[in-house]
């Protein structure tokens, strides 16, 4: 192991360093926790920190390795949960202030697997309310603070796991993704943000936003760390009804292969517009890069470019979940409540024909993506907005949201920082469950940059 604490590990690094024995789980753990301790203060990325769980979990992860019992990539490293992924005995709030005392029966299955795994658990990471905001400003446990600049949003609705993994107060950590709430905090965070296929993971005992668009995975800091917390979480469940049964396989397993041949795609009309100028330059400096590595790269149009789908299916079915607390506690929202109640004004009708336009955007897609193998944009149309400022229009999700839409792979990734010095996030996304061609060009990529050894120097 190196100069650096355990906590500023990767994932990769942090296992061999727990299998040549220079390393403990336990120790590992104790410099997350120490680090949590010291920038939770500043950042608010925490809602409930389970340190004393963590330490069991990590001394039990120590027991098994010495007795040659190795669980796998995760086994010893300390994974973070959105707040929002039940845990049995454990408060689960998803946000929200009338939750705060609720306790689930049972652990999510995607908990389950991380247990399995091997992974730790140091606690429920801070979010937007009910997982409906791009700013994780929520009024009920505070907002989440970017570690870049504190005055600044970390993105949303992951926030608190952008900003957890950005800092090391986690090594990796699950956020949720309905219209960019992993890739969003990604980029304002200046950390990697994985989302697979739709139904690629089990969502049951995650409290939902969107059954038709919702998906679970991981932020870390390297393509690496989130193809392997993709794997281990990834998988059919038969009592999710979004759940596909398609082999998972290894989204790692051809990392090194490069991007010689790749075909990369450029949407540039539908999702590079609009764009700040730093964005933009930087993303076109990573495009460039990838050519200059034997990638080919054109420009396609996507379709569906006046006449898309409204976002009526998020409100709709965040209404239809709510409707309940809407009559009994409608007081006890924060400012999401104008968007949830949005939904139940939706018409049998314009919900029916917002799924038909849907459909034609994921057919149309599809058949671009036969001729290239990745689609590239900027992740976010510009950086960071300050906290007080926030984001009332949903900028920062109008890149993001037509592959939850969609339900392609994508992933974000560091690509440089603004004049400012926030960071830019770049996003590729590609095929139907293959999220191996994602992590491979994005891997590459980052691998031949050093934007991912930069990290946020906060004082504590």
């Amino acid at each position: 192991m190196d100069h650096r604490e355990p906590y500023d590990l990767s994932i990769v690094e942090a296992g061999v360093a727990l299998r040549d024995g220079t390393l403990t789980a336990v120790e590992l753990t104790e410099s997350v926790l120490a680090r949590l301790e010291a920038t939770e203060p500043l950042l608010n990325a925490y809602i409930t920190v389970t340190a004393e769980l963590a330490r069991e979990q990590a001394s039990a992860a120590d027991d098994l390795l010495r007795d040659g019992r190795d669980l796998g990539p995760l086994h010893g490293i300390p994974v973070a949960l959105k707040d929002l992924v039940n845990t049995a005995g454990i408060a689960t709030t998803g946000g929200g202030g009338f939750l705060r005392d609720r306790i689930p029966d049972t652990d999510a299955v995607v908990y389950r697997k991380l247990k399995e795994a091997g992974a730790v658990m140091p606690g429920k990471l801070n979010l937007h309310e009910f997982a409906f905001g791009t700013t994780s400003r929520n009024p009920h446990y505070g907002a989440v603070h970017n570690p870049w600049d504190l005055e600044k949003v970390p993105g949303g609705s992951s926030g608190g796991s952008g900003a957890s993994v950005a800092v090391g107060s986690s090594l990796g950590a699950l956020g949720s993704d309905t219209g960019g709430s992993i890739r969003i905090p990604a980029s304002v965070c200046g950390v990697t943000g994985l989302m697979g296929t739709y139904g690629r993971v089990s969502r049951r005992g995650v409290l939902p936003l969107s059954w038709t668009l919702d998906h679970v995975g991981p932020l870390t800091k390297t393509v690496e760390d989130a193809g392997l917390v993709l794997n281990a979480i990834a998988g059919y469940d038969a009592e999710d009804p979004g759940s596909a049964d398609v082999p998972v396989g290894d989204c790692t397993e051809t990392l090194v292969e490069g991007v010689d041949g790749i075909r990369i795609g450029i949407p540039r009309q539908m999702l590079w517009q609009g764009c700040e100028e730093d964005v933009v330059e930087h993303c076109e400096i990573a495009v460039d890069h990838l050519r200059s590595m034997g990638a080919t790269v054109t420009e396609v149009e996507m379709p569906l470019q006046t006449d898309r789908p409204r976002g009526l299916t998020i409100i709709a079915e965040a209404a239809a979940y709510h409707a309940k607390w809407l009559r009994e506690r409608r007081d006890e929202y924060g400012d999401i409540l104008e968007r949830v109640e949005a939904g139940l004004s939706v018409t049998a009708v314009d919900y029916i024909n917002d799924q038909r336009l849907r459909r034609r955007f994921i057919d149309e897609t599809v058949e671009v993506l036969q001729d290239v193998d990745v689609l590239i944009s900027p992740t976010c149309s510009r950086t960071a907005p300050s906290i007080e400022d926030g984001d009332p229009t949903a900028e920062l999700a109008r890149l993001t949201a037509p592959y939850d839409v969609t339900g392609i792979p994508a992933i974000s990734i560091p690509c440089g920082y603004d004049r400012n010095g926030m960071p830019i996030g770049l996003m590729i996304g590609g095929r139907h469950f293959d999220e191996a061609t994602v992590c491979r060009v994005a891997h590459a990529y980052e691998q031949s940059t050093d934007w991912i050894m930069q990290r946020p120097e906060l004082e504590v």
